[in-house]
């Protein structure tokens, strides 16, 4: 779908396409599955933080930045969990994330150390700031009240993320270096998103 984002939120998330209209209607009709999804995406934003820690140690700055990060995707992983026992839904199974797995297929393939590190900061960057913009969605197209206030409190407390992994990667690479290669990846996220099926069964 070929809607503009508002100046505003292009601003702020850099994403090219937004969001198709009907996704958020899927979702509230699968709210076990959406929760679902959304308690593993905070879980996986907190382990890829710990394996970014764990692959550079030596990145003082990374290190001081990303474990308060932990913290806090974990805090939100319990957040849903806690979402989904006081709906007394299930937490199903963890899925398999195709728009993850669509992104990992463009990273640069036996590229050097920095090459490598650069696309793994910005493919966070990516999904931060597309989960952000679905957030926002969800909170304001839902029509359960205590949900879209459950999605604004998400939406407010990432909207930074995505900022926090590409100023990472410009303390640690030359800033024309990142900006060409981010251009790249929001090209390949909208024709990504403009022909990924509409589900209403994940955040992504």
């Amino acid at each position: 779908m070929e809607d503009n984002l508002s100046q505003h939120t292009k601003n702020i998330l850099g994403l090219q396409l937004q969001t198709d209209p009907r996704w958020v209607n899927l979702a509230e009709m699968q709210l076990e599955d959406i929760l679902t999804d959304h308690a593993y995406c905070e879980q996986k934003a907190a382990t890829t933080c710990i394996s970014l820690i764990q692959k550079n140690p030596e990145k003082t700055l990374l290190v001081e930045e990303l474990s308060p990060l932990v913290t806090e995707e974990w805090g939100h992983f319990r957040m849903v969990l806690a979402e989904i026992n006081k709906r007394k839904l299930q937490l199903g199974r963890q899925r398999k994330d195709i728009y993850v797995n669509k992104l990992l297929d463009f990273q640069i393939k036996g590229g050097g150390h920095e090459d490598r590190f650069l696309d793994q900061m910005l493919i966070m960057a990516l999904i931060e700031a597309r989960s952000c913009e679905r957030f926002k969605r969800l909170s304001e197209g839902l029509d359960d009240e205590n949900m879209r206030k459950f999605y604004r409190l998400f939406m407010e407390s990432e909207a930074g993320h995505y900022t926090l992994f590409i100023t990472l990667a410009e303390y640690y690479i030359d800033k024309k270096i990142v900006r060409n290669r981010w251009a790249e990846w929001l090209k390949y996220e909208k024709e990504l998103m403009n022909s990924a099926e509409v589900r209403g069964d994940r955040i992504h």
